[in-house]
């Protein structure tokens, strides 16, 4: 029987559909509402909800097919990627799982069943791991399967004992292994000893305990089933291939590498660079198919480096232009079926790889020589410096892990002592160059921790200045044991306002507040009295709290209406929130179009007009994921957040200040859209009276120009473009005109030109004529000559005087237009510029252009006699 991807696949599912599974489709690879994973990296991601009962299960066994990642973090097989048999960037794992329902006897004896009975593995080939002290397991193996004692083998927590977290669920886990045989790899023995031999084909977890703090191990009420095993592990078994890249999966892309580059695939080392590319072409595609675009943060920054990996393998092609997008055909046809998205947005993937892949070449891709000189100097000594290191990455952009992986593959250590040394003296000048210091803290409260905030609840409050220091710039920092000052955070700017003392006549003018780990910090300047450790009366600047706030409540409602609009791949990746203005960066590919513009609008003006109720509420982090909450995958979160929704319509982890009601906005209206990094667009917005104020400032400019064209303004595009047309008319003629000035310039020039030998010297000066002009008589003359010639022309048009001189290419090793025209240059106040054979320039006193072309045109005769 000839297995394929697909039928492997399909047999899996089917097997566990037919023992009670509902077969649950794969979840992207942007992890739902978890920024602590960078990508899905494991079947049992999207049900881990359900493993921590977080909420109830909707049922109590499922199985998937589902689409993982590893290259970055904590799972990271990426250096690994080309030269073993085993290891990708992108996988799928085939899994079966239990919640609560069946346990370790069904699971082993239904993975033992598909193996051997389905699939038609030889049993003697296979090989058992459990861990040491479950015993269970092992009397399920060798009584209820039949395995002999000696094939099942104990092992340790490090091999056999899954683990979420320092506390949490956790359990034995037993896996199966395939001996491939000792003619791969005669060096490995047994299942314990490292190597390629024996394939670990599917490891089934027992979650059956919770550990505890005290790290004691207490019985769950609910034990849990999580299976894995990699399709294209049991793939290359079954179609009796010695390497996952071997298989119907990979040899279609190995194929079209081969057929791009000419270069002949081999299945040892020097085939490396084929299957990098296959393998990568594949993470690619389907990372960019689940909305995760190329950027220079968290997961689109591992999508840059894998695609610079990818690059540098192309190289050993000799290929040195984009390659990988040529690839994405391949992927879609041989995974278009099970996953459908690859298929349909396949045209959009190969655009955003084939932009990436000019956009590296363009720019890093192009200081990889300096790279290499400095590797080269390297391999005298075995160390790349830690200055070049420094230099590679400062002066030529060259990012860190590139350097390390061309390091690595030239055999040559880096110093990164020495670079960490270059580096801490460059922010030490840039330290040195910020505009001022600060004095050490006058302590006032020697028992002060860090500053209580009650911003949320009420603008003014009651406190005393525990610690204060004066800055160079005259300011000063003052921290109080309570404030209700929100200090800058997730992009909102921090309050501003007034500190008055209770018992004196001291007054702080607040302009800024920032948080240093648990300081509040108010910086400002003192206004009246003296800083003393007193108590004071803290009062934030209402109307700047307010229209930040609804600056910040618009952010959260454009960000749920871009989702809606653009797709679900739209996330955050940077903001700035400031009193009725907002700056939002998001990933999306490409620039939004003006209809989709006018969605946002109206959907978050729409939501303004329902004058929604918001609603903060404080719960467990992963209850807030589970309820569809949206976090940050650059912010670090507690265990317990703060959620703020607005309705149904928007859900989002915030620490910021927000509108009581959507009504409060007033108005929302966006005034720019545009790139503001590979990947990432940027949306500037303005809110409340600042959008109404755009809006007034817009129809006054259109009021105007509909009053000097002296039209209505609905008119106005109509009038536009008819001017435009008469325009281009009047173009050209006025250039139908100057052509015909020109030659009768030229034909004057002509019947006057002197002779200097054999060259001859045309010169004149015309007025009402511009550069534009001279050129046109130039090229006039030029096609009445035959032979060398000089030609020194000025031109007075509105009292401006312009220049144009040219030279036959014969002559410039004698005659220079641009020192000509640079020497006529001077005397009318101006200058110019071109090539020895070519020059134009212009001045500001036109009544000396006459003398000073014929002064140049003397000495040019006797530099030609």
């Amino acid at each position: 029987m000839k297995w394929t991807a697909d039928k492997v696949r399909k047999t899996f599912l089917d097997f566990f559909k037919e023992r009670g599974h509902v077969i649950v489709p794969s979840s992207p690879l942007l992890p739902k509402g978890d920024p602590t994973l960078l990508f899905t990296n494991a079947g049992m991601n999207q049900f881990k909800p359900y493993f921590l009962r977080i909420v109830e299960p909707p049922f109590t066994r499922a199985a998937s097919c589902q689409k993982c990642m590893r290259a970055g973090g904590k799972h990271n097989d990426l250096d690994n990627v080309g030269f073993t048999r085993r290891h990708h960037t992108f996988f799928e794992m085939l899994g079966n799982f239990s919640f609560g329902d069946y346990f370790k006897k069904e699971a082993i004896t239904w993975a033992w069943e598909l193996l051997t009975d389905v699939y038609g593995l030889e049993k003697e080939k296979l090989w058992i791991t459990i861990f040491r002290d479950d015993d269970e397991a092992f009397y399920i193996w060798r009584d209820e399967v039949g395995v002999p004692e000696d094939r099942i083998i104990r092992m340790g927590e490090k091999d056999n004992f899954w683990e979420m977290g320092e506390t949490g669920p956790c359990g034995p886990s037993t896996e199966i292994h395939y001996d491939l045989g000792p003619e791969i790899d005669p060096n490995q023995k047994s299942v314990r000893e490292e190597g390629e031999r024996f394939l670990e084909l599917w490891n089934l977890v027992f979650t059956q305990y919770n550990r505890q703090p005290d790290g004691s191990l207490e019985p769950l009420p609910h034990k849990n089933i999580d299976t894995g095993m990699g399709l294209e592990r049991i793939l290359a078994v079954l179609q009796g291939v010695d390497s996952n890249y071997h298989t119907d999966l990979f040899m279609p892309l190995i194929r079209e590498v081969e057929r791009i580059t000419g270069v002949k695939y081999k299945p040892d080392i020097e085939g490396a660079p084929h299957r990098v590319l296959a393998d990568h072409i594949r993470a690619l595609s389907f990372a960019i198919g689940d909305g995760i675009y190329p950027s220079n943060f968290g997961r689109g920054y591992v999508l840059r480096r894998i695609l610079r990996r990818a690059h540098r393998f192309a190289q050993k092609l000799d290929v040195n232009e984009p390659i990988l997008y040529r690839l994405v055909g391949v992927v879609a046809e041989i995974m278009g079926d099970t996953y459908p998205e690859v298929r349909l947005k396949k045209t959009e993937i190969a655009q955003i790889i084939k932009s990436e892949e000019e956009r590296f070449i363009k720019t890093i891709a192009r200081n990889i020589p300096r790279l290499l000189e400095a590797l080269g100097r390297a391999k005298e000594t075995g160390v790349l410096s830690g200055e070049d290191i420094f230099k590679l990455y400062d002066t030529y952009g060259l990012p860190l892990d590139l350097i390390e992986d061309y390091a690595s593959d030239a055999g040559v250590e880096m110093d990164m002592d020495g670079y960490n040394r270059y580096m801490a003296e460059q922010r030490e000048r840039a330290r040195k160059a910020v505009q001022f210091e600060a004095t050490p803290w006058e302590i006032f409260d020697n028992s002060y921790q860090a500053s209580e905030f009650v911003g949320y609840d009420t603008l003014e409050t009651d406190g005393k200045i525990v610690k204060a220091r004066r800055r160079s710039d005259g300011k000063w920092e003052i921290v109080l044991d309570r404030t209700s000052f929100y200090a800058e955070s997730g992009g909102q700017v921090g309050d501003r306002g007034r500190i008055i003392g209770i018992n004196d006549d001291f007054e702080f003018i607040v302009e800024d507040t920032q948080r240093i780990e648990g300081d509040i910090i108010h910086i400002g300047k003192v206004k009246n009295g003296e800083i003393k450790g007193q108590k004071v009366h803290a009062a934030v600047d209402k109307e700047h709290r307010f229209a930040c706030a609804r600056a910040h409540t618009a952010t959260h409602l454009m960000h749920a209406a871009l989702r809606e609009v653009l797709g679900e791949h739209v996330r955050q990746e940077g903001s700035l929130v400031e009193p009725d203005r907002l700056r939002f960066d998001f990933a999306h590919f490409q620039a939004m179009t003006h209809d989709e513009i006018k969605r946002v609008e109206q959907i978050v003006n729409e939501k303004i007009l329902e004058n929604i109720e918001l609603t903060v509420e404080y719960m467990d982090y992963h209850r807030a994921i589970e309820l569809g909450a949206i976090a940050l995958f650059t912010e670090k979160y507690g265990q317990k957040v703060r959620v703020v929704s607005i309705g149904d319509f928007s859900k989002e982890l915030c620490g910021g200040t927000h509108c009581k009601r959507t009504g409060d906005i007033g108005f929302f209206k966006i005034i720019k859209e545009e790139a503001a990094a590979a990947g990432i667009r940027r949306i500037d917005a303005y809110t409340g009276m600042k959008a109404l104020r755009w809006v007034w400032d817009v129809e006054e400019t259109l009021n105007e120009a509909a009053s000097v064209l002296s039209v209505e303004p609905s008119k106005l595009p109509v009038r536009a473009r008819k001017l435009i047309e008469e325009l281009e008319e009047e173009k050209e003629r006025s250039s139908n005109l100057l052509d015909r000035l020109a030659a009768t310039v030229a034909r004057e020039l002509a019947s006057s030109a002197e002779s200097v030998g054999e060259v001859k010297v045309f010169w004149g000066v015309v007025k009402g004529i511009d550069i534009e002009g001279l050129r046109r008589v130039a090229d006039n003359l030029v096609a009445q000559t035959d032979g060398s010639y000089v030609i020194l022309l000025g031109g007075i048009l509105k009292g401006r005087p312009s220049v144009f001189v040219k030279v036959h290419k014969s002559l410039t090793d004698r005659v220079s237009a641009v020192k000509l025209v640079r020497e006529i240059g001077k005397e009318i106040r101006g200058g110019g510029g071109g090539t020895a054979e070519k020059a134009e320039g212009g001045g500001k006193n036109a009544s000396k252009l006459e003398s000073a072309i014929k002064s140049a045109v003397e000495k040019l005769k006797e530099q030609l006699a």
